[in-house]
């Protein structure tokens, strides 16, 4: 076996990282909000936006809560 290690307990690791690798994605994606819609026609070269929507929603409140003191 790998490194020395009995199947149920690799097993187990390996099932454990997999879950991790999974749940740190799901983070990833809950926190910047990526725009997966696909358009119908492709954007000509240079029309492309790439911006982070949830970064921009929190930076406009984060302005707004800065006006307000």
């Amino acid at each position: 076996m790998p490194a020395g290690v009995s199947w149920p307990r690799y097993i187990r690791m390996l099932g454990a990282s997999v879950l991790a690798m999974f749940a740190g994605a799901q983070v990833v994606h809950q926190y910047y909000l990526p725009d997966l819609s696909i358009p119908e026609i492709p954007p000509k070269p240079g029309e492309l936006r790439t911006e982070l929507h949830g970064y921009k929603a929190r930076e406009e409140a984060a302005a707004a809560f800065q006006g307000l003191k």
